[in-house]
């Protein structure tokens, strides 16, 4: 699915602007509006689909993707931006049906973190590919997005067929965690009216990690260019790579912990390292102890180990504790779209404000104030679960 979002990103569009605004800003708040309004869609469509449906909905959405990157690249600059608007209209569903595949397992977290892991790696390849074409194979930075996602159409065929051979959950794993069924909108309402004030908190703290993480992905070019990696189209793969498999260990190994009030707590305080990790780097690379290269790599990982946590663990031991039926990709969908409204805004605001965004200082100074609003955020949650959540034998 990355390779139909991310790659228009690795291109600059450095001599293009549509009044005041930088070109590729509008793409990217563009992208993100049609993927916005696909979560708060997908929190209806996504959480109510049967299981038996789930491999054609993928397939037609990024069908649909894909053309919208066909117009993009057929339509003149600047009547092409409202293509991305079209292309990340449908594939914000896509990652909700693929762990709908996944969840209310045993080895849920272990599935879910090769899952994220995905996604952490594929944004850096795809960027790094798309690269690639612009600079060596001279592909306009408007055709390269569509002939990325052409690459890789065989191959997501082949692994959605792979996707549906995946056989649902057992009865052991029932009695693991909970059972998970579609939930309509009644059941949707009743489940977040109980947990009310614990989830506010939890999605409180994944906006504020999607915004970090969305300037450091989104604008990786410009963050990797102001720290002096210009010239280097492999750096995303390599950086990205490094956290991947840092993020997929720490979060896989949340399968050992079989009980769920303790795993849900342990992905708290887990959340909690992340986040004075990300301080931490930040204090040492402003003192020139860290170079840029592991600024960047430490930095990433303190975002991701939380970000895919929630992915992971957070939402499926919190359904599982309280032994809730239902479905976790109504509680991802519920944070994914209010994280990616709140990261939309930012965007506008930055470049309404300035037209010369200076992206480095942007991502430094979002990465500290969002660590210390989490951290206080968690500390309460913590306090909170400790005393509310069930007892096990």
């Amino acid at each position: 699915m990355y390779a139909f979002r991310k790659p228009f990103t690795a291109g600059t569009f450095a001599e293009l602007s549509l009044g005041d605004f930088s070109y590729k800003a509008i793409l990217i708040a563009a992208q993100t509006t049609g993927y916005t309004l696909s979560k708060f869609i997908g929190i209806k469509i996504v959480s109510e689909m049967t299981p038996a449906r789930r491999g054609i909905a993928i397939l037609g959405l990024i069908a649909a993707a894909q053309g919208a990157l066909l117009l993009f690249a057929l339509l003149p600059p600047p009547y092409n931006w409202f293509c991305l608007f079209l292309n990340g209209l449908p594939l914000g569903m896509v990652f909700g049906l693929v762990l709908s595949f996944l969840e209310g397992r045993q080895f849920t977290e272990a599935l879910s973190a090769g899952l994220c892991a995905s996604f952490i790696v594929s944004s850096g390849i795809v960027k790094s590919i798309g690269t690639s074409l612009v600079v060596h194979a001279g592909i306009s930075e408007f055709w390269m997005p569509f002939t990325v996602g052409g690459i890789f159409v065989l191959p997501l065929i082949l692994f959605v067929w792979m996707l549906k051979q995946v056989p649902p959950p057992h009865h052991a794993d029932q009695q693991l965690r909970s059972k998970r069924e579609p939930m309509d909108r009644e059941a949707r309402w009743s489940l977040f009216w109980r947990h009310r004030w614990g989830l506010t908190g939890l999605v409180l703290i994944y906006v504020l990690l999607s915004i970090g993480r969305g300037l450091r992905d989104d604008f990786a070019v410009e963050i990797w260019r102001d720290l002096g990696y210009d010239k280097a189209p492999s750096i995303f793969a390599k950086s990205e790579t490094l956290i991947m498999f840092g993020v997929i260990t720490i979060n896989g190994l949340a399968i050992i912990i079989r009980s769920n009030r303790r795993a849900f707590l342990g992905a708290l305080q887990l959340t909690l390292g992340g986040f004075a990790l990300v301080l931490a780097s930040l204090f040492l690379y402003q003192r020139e102890i860290l170079s840029p290269f592991a600024f960047m790599v430490f930095v990433g990982l303190g975002t991701y180990v939380p970000y895919v946590a929630f992915h992971t663990t957070v939402f499926e031991r919190f359904l599982a504790a309280f032994r809730e039926r239902g479905t976790i990709s109504f509680l991802m969908y519920l944070a994914d779209a209010f994280g990616y409204l709140a990261y939309v805004l930012v965007i506008v605001t930055v470049n309404f404000w300035t037209s010369r965004t200076q992206y480095l200082e942007l991502f430094t100074w979002t990465a500290g104030w969002m660590s210390l609003l989490s951290m206080a955020i968690v500390g309460m949650l913590i306090v909170g679960y400790w005393q509310r959540l069930p007892k096990e034998n």
